[in-house]
């Protein structure tokens, strides 16, 4: 296949810059020639992948979600085959957390983890098991600097050529190289965030990414990844104990995990693992200036939180529901992150 350079012509992109490399592709920045319309070109290098570049083109560009690049075309066919995909403008989560080495804010670690269990509630309601979540695999459309300020919508997970749906594996094009070899199996995923049962070539389902997201909760929350029965606490003391809690429930034996993606998503946000939800608080809900205070514990909470991020004492008179599928929305919500209705339509 060819090697490609800036100024070279996919489609009707021209490539301005290689962005990420790995063992059977690359990944480049392009703009459309006519139009001021840029986006991520993954350029396929190794032609024995090609079918299964084909296969993760269809399973990407079928997933449509906020939290989710998205894909715009592809053409396995080409010379050299490609996918075009949105291309998000900011770090990726794993340089971001190689620059913060004592671990990111607790809230900030906190809409991160939002951002990537919401994109698998989607790929998992779709069949489809990531299989590679790890730092390097989450984008954020934000600068590194601002990280305190990151919110949920701006978190994108990327690279699902390691998926596995409908009993089909996808080996394709990956920035990270993260087809491993171990014993003359070939085992999909990176080493340091896989389950137990991904490294033995188990039956895998959606609780094998919540495996991984505990390891990547853990990393952002200390800056390290666990060791032993580490938990995130007694590496960072900063970290509340319902975090603990949510961390414990991934890092586990399989039947011990959360059940799916959204009940770990739920049990971020309210602030408690495997109990009843929390009580309304007795005093007043917190209101909408900057830094105010929990009421029950009197920590730090944001103008947005609808539940304190320390306690999990509920900030608001009601926490707000999307009218479909009663699923807790936030309200500066637009859309729901769980089946996409429209939050602004009012009944």
């Amino acid at each position: 296949m060819p090697t490609m350079k800036s100024g070279d012509r996919i489609g009707n992109y021209l490539l301005q810059e290689c962005v990420g490399a790995g063992s059977f592709g690359e990944v480049w920045r392009a703009k459309h020639h006519v139009f001021d319309e840029i986006v991520a070109i993954k350029i396929l290098t190794d032609p024995q992948y090609v079918r299964n570049f084909r296969q993760e083109g269809v399973v990407v560009h079928g997933l449509q979600h906020p939290n989710i690049v998205r894909a715009f075309d592809i053409d396995p066919y080409a010379d050299p085959p490609y996918l075009i995909m949105e291309y998000v403008d900011g770090p990726s989560l794993r340089e971001v957390v190689d620059a913060h080495p004592a671990g990111l804010p607790v809230p900030a670690a906190v809409e991160i983890m939002r951002g990537i269990l919401a994109a698998l509630v989607c790929a998992h309601d779709a069949g489809l098991v990531h299989r590679d979540v790890k730092p390097a695999n989450v984008l954020l459309s934000r600068p590194g600097d601002d990280i305190a300020e990151v919110r949920q919508q701006d978190v994108k997970v990327v690279d699902f050529g390691l998926g596995r749906t409908g009993g089909v594996t996808t080996t394709s094009i990956m920035q990270s190289g993260s087809l491993l070899t171990e014993g003359g199996r070939n085992i999909a995923g990176t080493m340091a965030y896989m389950s137990p049962e991904q490294k033995t070539s188990g039956e895998l389902d959606g609780r094998s990414d919540l495996y991984a997201c505990g390891i990547v909760l853990f990393e952002m929350l200390t800056g390290v990844r666990p060791e032993g029965n580490e938990l995130p606490s007694s590496v960072c003391a900063e970290v509340p104990p319902h975090l603990d809690a949510v961390f414990k429930r991934c890092y586990a034996r399989l039947d011990r995990r959360f059940g799916s993606a959204q009940e770990m998503l739920e049990s971020l946000a309210g602030g408690r693992v495997g109990s009843a939800p929390p009580p309304p608080p007795t005093h007043t809900p917190v209101g909408t200036r900057r830094g105010a205070a929990c009421p029950s514990c009197q920590q730090r909470v944001r103008p947005d939180d609808q539940f304190c991020i320390h306690c999990g004492a509920q900030l608001v008179e009601a926490v707000p529901r999307c009218q479909e599928c009663q699923a807790f929305v936030s309200k500066t919500d637009n859309f729901c992150i769980f089946c996409g209705t429209d939050l602004r339509v009012k009944s």
